[in-house]
This record gives structure tokens, C-alpha cells and sequence, in this order.
């Protein structure tokens, strides 16, 4: 007897550990039968797909005030959460740092400063975990970034580039220390990048995780078409001379295909080739940098020259960390200039919406750090004892990293409401709620219904997506598709939520995507049916 079927037999009003593909339903709505009938219908329409066949799911809806169970199955199983870990990473970062909090980065010197201006010694940066270090400030003083964020250019070809200089605040930075009265800097330039222990990203994109960020330690390369046959215009981001770039890519007929390598011939020195169609808009590449504060060093100087500062050491020499005094000491030198960033909750909202995987990477070593802690594992911990505090069942779930793509990365749906639960209660809900992708709109959800669905905008939620190559078919394996966050349903119910889907095979035109829609058209038909 189908689930169906049992409903008409009068068998299940309040519908509970009913069986649908594996699943088990618990539906608390107590409406009439034929809306039960209705969405179950939906949600079969949905889950009888053979995409479905070999996955493994698991999905929390509750009420947001009540905390009363609206559907659920296999609350308690463990789920590789992808890119939902940034909930519990920015939620950790958040209570830590507080919306307001403003990253200080300064620059100190070194040695005394003579009346015509000439320091006898170094300037030092000492880097603050800035995540954007001015790089992406807009005219109205927010973070702008696209939904196709450059660091995913490599993969993403929906990737663009956004308007503010990545050196703004690097000039800024200059700009102060012309205006302390410095000339000249008979020393070095330096970086201290000692806040914490360098880290590897825990996801796709830069994979250095560093106290010192410029460009998000990225080269981007841009390509514009110009005429089949002809170079196509090339825009390099940052613009220094640390790199030196070789471009062959010509502009081809427009119904050909993109198709871009770039060589790393070290030194700061790339070969790239190529083509890009005609009529096709700027393509993006991306390169990661060598040495994020090499390149911090070298702009630095550069900007200081523009500036009118004369600076006595190379500009293209290595960054002699050697040369830095104690940490302790660098507290009592002299500060020439600072770069305040804009409020944390931009960062927060740039993680969120984009799925920035290396600030979200940065976000428990950046905690660590303002209890005066150096590693991943202390930021880790004290992201353990924020969750128990918030009442989130800590010890049913595993973290390694803080952007959700380490192979210890696992959680269950029930732990995940939990947390937004806890969320939606603090003062600074708003905020959290409003970094959060909008289902139909914006940030890694603008296309997973359509644009005439009844739920466009009704759901802020993180999404998740993560897969690996199936290399003895020659296919792709979907480890995790996911998506948590708040709904406001039809009636106005608020709700909460849970949804993961693990290890689906993405082959005969089945994407990551169409996981995605799915989730979408199971978004709708619980908003259609509260």
C-alpha cells in the first residue's frame, strides 16, 4: 500500500514514520486530508526520481517559535554539510566579534623620524585579519561582490569581477604615512603576519589561509574580446609590477569556446594562451600568489612611491621576516597609520551570500586569535564551546575547518535547527538572517525555482554543494547537497530548517544543479502547504 493510499484508508491523520522512498515523514500540520494528499504528492513527485536512487537524505522543518516538528527524517544521521558549515563558522564569529567590530590593521615604524622626514628604520604592517583589507568598499560604503565571486573563477564561469580597486586600502594605508610627515624610509618595509598559524582553506578557491589579505591573495585575469584574430585585452588585478604576464590569447569566431591556460614560470612571470570568442563577455581567470606577503610588501612600497616617499630598500625583494622585533616589542613601536575595515557584519554578509570558502576558512583562526591563540584547533574549540553554550547537541557532530570541505566535516539536521534556532533569538538575528542567499534572488540562490514560483524570496537559506570525481566511470559523484536556513510560509508560519542530500551520481544530464532545483521544489511545496 502506497503512503497515499494508507492516507485514504484513514490510517495516518497526524502522519508518522510513514514510508516513502526510504524515508520516514513526520507531518504535525493537522489539516484537512486532501492538503496532506497534496503535498505528499509534491514531495513524491520529487523524491521518485532514479536520481534519488542511491542517496542517502535527511531534512528538519520546525516551527521558528515553538520549536514543534513540521516534517522530519533521519534527524539524527550524520550528513556532510558542505558549504552549511559557514552557518556555524560565521555564528561562532559573530558572537565573538559582534556586528560592529571593525578590523584594525596598523602600520608602525621602526626608529626615529628626522625633521626632513627621514626614518631611520622599517615601517611595519602588522597585519589584523582584515578579510578585505579595502579591497571591495564601495562608494556607499558596503562590500560589493557578485554572486559568481572570483574566487571561483576557475570553475565558475558566471565569475566577475567587482568595481572597487583590490589596492584601496593599501593606498589609503600610503597616503596616511605620507601625511605623518615620513619622506624617506632609509629601511626596510615590512609584514608581520604572525596573528596566527598559516592554514590551508578548507574549500575550493585560494587555499592559504593568511593573517594578510590582498585580493583575496589572488591574480585575476581578465580577457575581453576584441576581433577574431586579433589579441584579446587582457586586465591584470592587482595592478603591480610583481607580475609579469605574456598573453596569447587571441579573440576567435564567436561560435567557438573559451579555453585559457595559464603558466606559472615563477618569479612573479606568466605565460598564458588561448582564445576567447568574439561577442562573449570578459572571461576570468584566476592564480593563486606564491606568497601573500611578498605581494603585500610590493604594493605597499609601490603605493609609497606613488606617494612621493622615496624607500631605500628593493622593491621586489623578499620579505625578511627574520628582520621583525618581538611581537610584545611591535606593541610599543609608534603607529604612522591605520586601516579600519568596514563593520564585520559585511564580511558576514560577503561569506554568506557568495560562499566565500577562504574567509570562512579564516573566521575560527581569526577567533582564536582574539583570545590570543595562534591555531585552527583552538579557534575549532572555542567554536565547540560557543555551540554547547547555544544548546546545539555539539557531540553529535564534527567539524575540522570552517568553511566545509574537509573530509571530517559532518552533521546532523537536528544539530543544524538547533543552531538557527539559537540564532533567530539573539538581537543580532537580523543580521545573520539577511547575509543569508534568497531563495529566487540573489547569492548562490537566484536560479533554483523560477521566477514565477510562490516562494521565490520566502526563504533566506545556506546552501551547500560538494563533489568529486568518480574516476572508474568517468563521472562525478555529488557528495553533499545541502540547504539550511528560515522560511516564511504562505499562512505566515515562520519555520526552520534542515535539508541534505548525500552521494547522488551526476551523470546523463543530471548537475549539482538539478539537486539544487530539487531542493527548491521541496522549499516550495512545504511553503505552499503552511
Amino acid at each position: 500500500m502506497s503512503l497515499i493510499e494508507s492516507l485514504r484508508d484513514g490510517k495516518s491523520g497526524v502522519i508518522r514514520n510513514a514510508l516513502l522512498l526510504g524515508f520516514v515523514f513526520c507531518l504535525a500540520w493537522g489539516n484537512p486530508l486532501g492538503a496532506q494528499e497534496t503535498l505528499i504528492q509534491g514531495l513524491e513527485k520529487i523524491t521518485h526520481s532514479p536520481r534519488f536512487k542511491h542517496a542517502h537524505w535527511g531534512a528538519l522543518f520546525v516551527d521558528r517559535e515553538s520549536g514543534q516538528v513540521v516534517f522530519e527524517h533521519n534527524t539524527d544521521k550524520l550528513f556532510i554539510p558542505a558549504s552549511t558549515t559557514k552557518l556555524y563558522s560565521v555564528a561562532t564569529a559573530l558572537k565573538e566579534f559582534g556586528a560592529e567590530h571593525r578590523f584594525r590593521t596598523p602600520v608602525v615604524r621602526r626608529g626615529d623620524v628626522s625633521p626632513e622626514g627621514v626614518l631611520e628604520g622599517d615601517l611595519i604592517l602588522v597585519a589584523s585579519g582584515d578579510l578585505s583589507f579595502g579591497g571591495r568598499t564601495s562608494p556607499e560604503g558596503t562590500l560589493a561582490f557578485a554572486d559568481g565571486d572570483h574566487t571561483y573563477a576557475n570553475g565558475n564561469p558566471d565569475a566577475e569581477l567587482t568595481a572597487p580597486d583590490p589596492l584601496a586600502g593599501i593606498q589609503e594605508l600610503a597616503e596616511q604615512i605620507a601625511k605623518s610627515g615620513i619622506r624617506r624610509v632609509r629601511g626596510d618595509v615590512l609584514i608581520d603576519d604572525r596573528l596566527f598559524e598559516k592554514a590551508e582553506s578548507s574549500g575550493s578557491g585560494p587555499s592559504q589561509v593568511t593573517p594578510v589579505l590582498i585580493n583575496d591573495n589572488l591574480i585575476d585575469f581578465q580577457f575581453k574580446p576584441t576581433q577574431p584574430g586579433l589579441p584579446a585585452e587582457l586586465v591584470v588585478r592587482p595592478a603591480t609590477s610583481a607580475f609579469q604576464v605574456e598573453s596569447k590569447v587571441l579573440t576567435v569566431e564567436s561560435d567557438q569556446s573559451p579555453e585559457i591556460e595559464i603558466r606559472d614560470l615563477g618569479s612573479g612571470r606568466f605565460s598564458i594562451t588561448g582564445q576567447v570568442p568574439a561577442g562573449h563577455k570578459p572571461v576570468l581567470r584566476v592564480h593563486e600568489v606564491a606568497d601573500a606577503a611578498l605581494l603585500a610588501r610590493t604594493v605597499l612600497i609601490e603605493a609609497l612611491l606613488r606617494k612621493g616617499i622615496q624607500v631605500d630598500a628593493p622593491t621586489l625583494a623578499e620579505a625578511h621576516k627574520d628582520r621583525l622585533p618581538r611581537v610584545d616589542e611591535v606593541k610599543t613601536l609608534p603607529k604612522v597609520a591605520e586601516l579600519t575595515s568596514l563593520p564585520f557584519s559585511e564580511s558576514i554578509k560577503l561569506i554568506l551570500k557568495v560562499s566565500h570558502n577562504l574567509h570562512a576558512s579564516t573566521l575560527p583562526l581569526l577567533v582564536a586569535a582574539n583570545h590570543g591563540e595562534t591555531t585552527l584547533a583552538a579557534g575549532l574549540r572555542r567554536q565547540h564551546d560557543f555551540l554547547k553554550e547555544a544548546g546545539v547537541e555539539v557531540e553529535t557532530i564534527s567539524f575540522a575547518g570552517g568553511a566545509g570541505g574537509t573530509r571530517s566535516d559532518y552533521v546532523t539536521p537536528r544539530a543544524t535547527v538547533q543552531l538557527l534556532r539559537y540564532m533567530a533569538t539573539r538581537p543580532d538575528f537580523p543580521i545573520y538572517q539577511a547575509a543569508l542567499p534568497r531563495l529566487g534572488v540573489d547569492g548562490t540562490l537566484p536560479r533554483n525555482i523560477p521566477p514565477d514560483s510562490a516562494v521565490r524570496d520566502k526563504v533566506q537559506a545556506k546552501t551547500g554543494t560538494l563533489y568529486t570525481g568518480n574516476t572508474m566511470n568517468g563521472t562525478t559523484l555529488m557528495t553533499s547537497k545541502a540547504l539550511a536556513g528560515y522560511m516564511t510560509t504562505a499562512k505566515g508560519k515562520n519555520l526552520i530548517f534542515a535539508l541534505f542530500v548525500n552521494n547522488a551520481h551526476l551523470r546523463d544530464g543530471v548537475t549539482a544543479k538539478t539537486f539544487g532545483d530539487d531542493l527548491g521544489k521541496f522549499c516550495e511545496a512545504v511553503y505552499l502547504k503552511e
